[in-house]
């Protein structure tokens, strides 16, 4: 009887020693599990997060640019509050923080309306159009430009009847004056030149040319300098609106996805 009793009592295993013992062990396995599938998963997250992070660095470095318009020297071509795309493998761009330059696809060409970092301020990017490439000249009777000695149509240029005015800071026109320096030189807004432009230098005008401090006043800009070709608008709103929220009430429908020319 007692034999029997403590046969009964004893417990029965399986024959592959699964048991209790086994179905909590394969429990706490199957979480384990669960637990690397998670980290593999926020491990492979993390990783695409880098790619693109990585990949948007180097569309924003090299590739693409956007650039917000805060002043009128463009107008009517591009109005306070246009948001643009600016190529910048067309003509090359820098690699930040050093002085090596990727080469573009093409040269800036006469009539781009361009992106750079002008000479006379730091911290500063300016938007304006190409007129004049290296050996060319340029001069300018009564608000009309005049290239290599022909009259250049400019659909795109406004002017108005405000007064000419002579300003020396255009004095630096005299050391590229056709034929030499002249001690009598007296460039102003709307009459200047000739000037030849020399070897890895360009000359840049506003579009709206009496509220424009460009090429005429600042002087001419190293090649290096340019950051891109602006290509189109992607957004545009009234940026001068005394109405609240001008960015929703007061986009300006018809001009986004217009090309710059």
């Amino acid at each position: 009887m007692g034999g029997r009793r403590a046969a009964k009592g004893r417990k029965r295993r399986s024959p592959d020693g699964s048991g209790a013992r086994g179905r909590k062990a394969r429990e706490r396995g199957g979480g384990g599990g669960g637990g690397e599938k998670r980290r593999a998963t926020g491990a492979e997250w993390l990783k695409s997060a880098a790619y693109a992070l990585f990949l948007f660095f180097v569309l924003r470095l090299f590739l693409i640019q956007t650039f917000v318009i805060t002043s009128g020297s463009m107008e009517n071509t591009l109005l306070v509050g246009d948001m643009l795309v600016v190529n910048r493998a067309a003509i090359g761009s820098r690699i930040p923080f050093t002085g090596i330059r990727i080469p573009g696809y093409s040269e800036p060409r006469r009539g781009d309306v361009l992106v750079f970092d002008p000479h006379h301020e730091e911290d500063m990017t300016l938007v304006k159009r190409l007129v004049g490439v290296p050996g060319d000249t340029l001069e300018m009777r009564g608000k009309v430009l005049y290239l290599n000695g022909e009259a250049q149509d400019e659909p795109y240029v406004v002017t108005t009847r405000q007064p000419d005015g002579f300003d020396r800071v255009m004095l630096w026109q005299r050391e590229y004056l056709v034929g030499g320096p002249r001690d009598d030189y007296r460039p102003t807004r709307d009459n200047w030149g000739p000037i030849a432009i020399p070897p890895g230098h360009y000359f840049m005008l506003g579009d709206n040319r009496e509220s424009s401090q460009d090429s005429r006043y600042w002087g001419l800009l190293e090649g290096w300098r340019f950051e891109g070709r602006a290509v189109a608008i992607y957004f545009s709103y009234n940026r001068g609106s005394a109405r609240a929220f001008p960015w929703i009430r007061e986009i300006r429908g018809s001009r986004i996805g217009d090309l710059i020319r």
